[in-house]
């Protein structure tokens, strides 16, 4: 079980440096999905960490920035990234599809997990949750998303909704435009998650009090770091022993705001992921 005290020891553990049996001359394909309101924002915010981990590895590299969550799992499958900082969703679906390999869960504010959530017009009168919400104008994130598609789904399956009958129901949004969305009154309800909506704030791209959150799940696995299937052992284990040791200090350097550092993971880590993907009908129970 991953806690905030794994976290923080994970960065003092001493990294060895195991002979990495990639050619010397191979080039590393990263992939990062789109966390940022626009593609360029996240290469700005995430490409200081794929440098850092190049550089530790000796290995020139490209970054590929995916503009949905299903694209990225695609490249894993397709053999065109060979490391990705992923969804968990997206993960699981390049797990299934490709035999791709979670190594290590981010850490944000000291924490391996985070929350979904769903926004509301803050005058919005809802008399009771959700069966008062039926009508609604909602807007989903596209179908890779965990915290935007996933898990809202598979909790209103559990109460016995189909979200695309019982609200004005469409998908396919980014988290950032979701959120905007609700703040401009374009939308009554929108999914998110905890992390997007605090970090928007933050940065003045959204006031607290243009929305309210009516939802919350319950936790869930933070974004995986991910090798394609037939990446090569030594290099990832090296991967996996860099990540780890990064320092809280480190990562202020290297990585978005408020991310921490990794702890080691497998696909273990992601089963609640998976097992709310079986339950939706998006994937097969695996015999």
């Amino acid at each position: 079980m991953l806690n905030r005290r794994s976290l923080i020891l994970a960065g003092s553990a001493a990294i060895a440096a195991p002979a990495i049996s990639l050619a010397q001359d191979s080039r590393l394909r990263f992939a990062v999905g789109p966390f940022q309101p626009s593609p360029s924002d996240t290469r700005k915010a995430f490409e200081p960490f794929f440098r850092h981990l190049a550089e530790r590895l000796g290995r020139p590299y490209d970054l590929v920035v995916t503009n949905d969550w299903a694209g990225i799992s695609v490249a894993l499958a397709n053999g065109q990234a060979d490391i990705a900082w992923m969804g968990p969703w997206g993960y699981v679906l390049a797990h299934h599809a490709g035999g791709a390999r979670a190594i290590a869960t981010v850490g944000y504010d000291g924490l391996p997990s985070y929350h979904a959530i769903i926004l509301a017009r803050p005058g919005l009168t809802i008399g009771s949750w959700p069966e008062g919400a039926r009508g609604l104008r909602i807007s989903f994130a596209d179908v890779g998303s965990t915290s935007g598609w996933l898990i809202p789904t598979h909790y209103f399956q559990s109460r016995g909704i189909d979200p695309k009958t019982f609200f004005r129901y469409r998908d396919g949004a980014s988290h950032p435009a979701n959120v905007i969305a609700v703040a401009n009154g374009q939308v009554d309800l929108a999914t998110d998650f905890d992390r997007n909506f605090n970090g928007m704030a933050e940065r003045g791209l959204v006031r607290r009090d243009e929305v309210r959150i009516v939802w919350t799940s319950e936790p869930l696995p933070n974004d995986p770091l991910v090798v394609r299937a037939g990446f090569d052992p030594d290099a990832t284990a090296h991967i996996q022993e860099i990540v780890t040791a990064i320092t809280p200090e480190e990562a202020r350097t290297i990585m978005p705001p408020r991310y921490t550092g990794w702890v080691s993971a497998d696909h273990e880590s992601y089963r609640p992921i998976e097992a709310a993907g079986i339950a939706v009908g998006r994937l097969k129970a695996k015999s």
